[in-house]
């Protein structure tokens, strides 16, 4: 379907990566996976023709139709939402236009009925006549209500025009699906569906995408942007990650257990293998791991950061108390009576149909705002820490230096702690010395954990701490989270991440608000909206 021979891309003297050769087929998901700059992105547009790249070719089948989910959400402002959606398939979109315009002419000829007749027997090979009915099908899949089908795209917020875009990258049975972070501002219930529409798709889908979760799901092959190199793995994104840490691990005592370390590698993809996918290509998966080989087993030279948080002190026996609290914001009542009380052991995921919501609670506990009805009691022993979603004022207008903008939360304020603790959250040599007004989206969450982690606190509360953040600093966050001993109160969009260190779900609600003690999977299922059993 797609076939990559010796791809290469530079920029100055820069190279992104060298002697790429691929092939990609029907039938198979690719996650394409690398460090931020690796040249994810890139490489799609490559792909797509947007892209010219250095050296090399890329070959597809001139009877494929590509796909592609455009980013600019105002790029179809003056489209209806419909008509948005079958623009997907251009062609079938322009010859609907051009077969209406010759029957919108008074002076209708002879000529003009032979080209009709030939536009409306390729109108219909297309699925022109179904065409409505399938973008409507598509777009309340991904949860576009039908009443907004009729409306113009420039009516529509932000979120909305996402999965339009989206169902437009869907929308007519392409041969091959390129998608770039296509969960992005989807709900749980959208992205079951989309990943049930992906694991049924009979043709190719590259897809890049930070969300472990869903690349677990939908990927039968991961394909690794790293070294410079573009390399092709059998297996979702858990079996690539985990080879490549028991690679590493090989590669480190090359000379001490060699061979013991390669028998746990043997039985590592026995056991993956044996593993039960919901994937349609879950048999053909399991018979190429069956053939994989130690030497074709992965090892990355990316960085993981290390965080790990730790209190000062072990807080007493109170923790939190929330009493009949409410609050309206703008007209728009968020919080309407909640009460709970957070206990020893909690980890607590905040979750809700209204983000909005969600952040208002946090600054409610984080005394950033005060409730009209209720009360919030920490306990005396308690220390907190606040990661909030909107954290541009740590950094708008701050002139200092990143090093001195971290001393400002850390006890120890020597220079060689501190370059020290930087370097292990990947701040190295000179990037120190950066003006924080001038740093990443990426490299200002990862001061913002590294804030986290200074203040020492008892209590952690994070609105949304993996947006912006690579795969590695997201697997990195969530161990930390995981290792932590006391208490934590989070929303994250990581379905892994609210999985693994959730233990108590509170859900915000119009009428108040649900408290279970369980984790994330089980609530869904508790409630009826089991990530397995929701279907298209």
């Amino acid at each position: 379907m797609i076939t990559v021979e010796n791809l290469s891309l530079q920029y100055g003297s820069q190279v992104l990566f060298s002697g790429a050769d691929l092939q990609f087929v029907a039938g198979n998901c690719y996650g394409i996976i690398g460090a931020n700059g690796a040249g994810k992105s890139t490489f799609l547009k490559i792909l797509e023709g947007t892209v010219e790249p250095s050296k090399g070719h890329v070959y597809i089948d001139p009877k494929c139709r590509m796909s592609v989910l455009r980013q600019d959400q105002s790029m179809y402002d003056e489209y209806g939402v419909i008509e948005t959606v079958i623009l997907g398939n251009l062609r079938l979109y322009e010859c609907g236009k051009e077969k209406d315009a010759i029957y919108e002419k008074e002076d209708f000829s002879d000529e003009d009925g032979l080209r009709a007749a030939e536009l409306e027997e390729e109108y219909a090979e297309l699925g022109g006549w179904e065409a409505e009915s399938d973008a409507s099908r598509l777009l309340q899949g991904l949860g576009i209500p039908i009443a907004l089908h009729s409306k113009q795209m420039s009516e529509l917020e932000g979120r909305q025009k996402v999965k339009v875009l989206l169902a437009q990258a869907l929308f007519g049975h392409p041969d091959i699906i390129l998608l770039d972070e296509p969960t992005n501002n989807l709900d749980l219930a959208s992205t079951v569906w989309l990943e049930n529409f992906l694991m049924d798709y009979e043709g190719t889908v590259l897809v890049v995408s930070h969300d472990r979760y869903f690349l677990n799901n939908i990927c039968t092959h991961i394909v690794d942007i790293d070294y410079g190199k573009i390399r092709m793995y059998v297996g979702n994104y858990d079996f690539w990650y985990e080879s490549s840490q028991l690679m590493q691990k090989l590669i480190k005592d090359q000379n001490k257990k060699a061979e013991q370390k390669i028998q746990e590698l043997q039985s590592f993809i026995a056991r993956f293998s044996a593993n039960k996918s919901k994937s349609r290509q879950a048999t053909s998966r399991r018979k190429l791991l069956d053939k994989i080989s130690v030497e074709q087993m992965p090892a990355s030279s990316r960085r993981y950061p290390w965080v790990g948080f730790k209190a000062e002190r072990e807080p007493g026996k109170d923790r939190l108390f929330v009493t009949n609290v409410s609050k309206t914001v703008d007209g728009v009542k968020l919080i309407n009576n909640v009460s709970f009380i957070m206990n020893k052991e909690d980890k607590i995921a905040i979750i809700s149909e209204n983000e909005n919501a969600i952040t208002c609670l946090f600054q409610l506990l984080a005394g950033e705002l005060e409730p009209d009805e209720g009360e919030i009691k920490w306990g005396v022993s308690t220390t907190q820490s606040y990661f909030p979603r909107d954290f541009d004022s740590y950094f708008d207008g701050c002139d200092l230096e990143l090093m001195d903008r971290i001393r400002q939360f850390s006890t120890d304020k020597r220079e060689s702690y501190l370059r020290t603790f930087l370097g292990r959250m990947l701040f190295s040599g000179d990037d120190v010395y950066k003006k924080v007004s001038v740093l990443s989206g990426g490299e200002k969450m990862r001061c913002m954990i590294s804030k986290t982690m200074l203040e020492g606190a008892s209590v952690l509360m994070f609105d949304q701490p993996t947006n912006h953040l690579d795969l590695e600093s997201i697997a990195a966050l969530n161990n930390g989270m995981a290792a932590f001993p006391y208490n934590i109160l989070f929303y994250s969009h990581d379905h892994q991440l609210t999985e693994t260190v959730a233990n108590r779900i509170i859900e915000l609600t119009p009428e108040g608000c649900i408290d279970r003690m369980c984790s994330y999977d089980e609530y869904m299922h508790m409630m009826g909206r089991d990530v397995n059993e929701i279907e298209e």
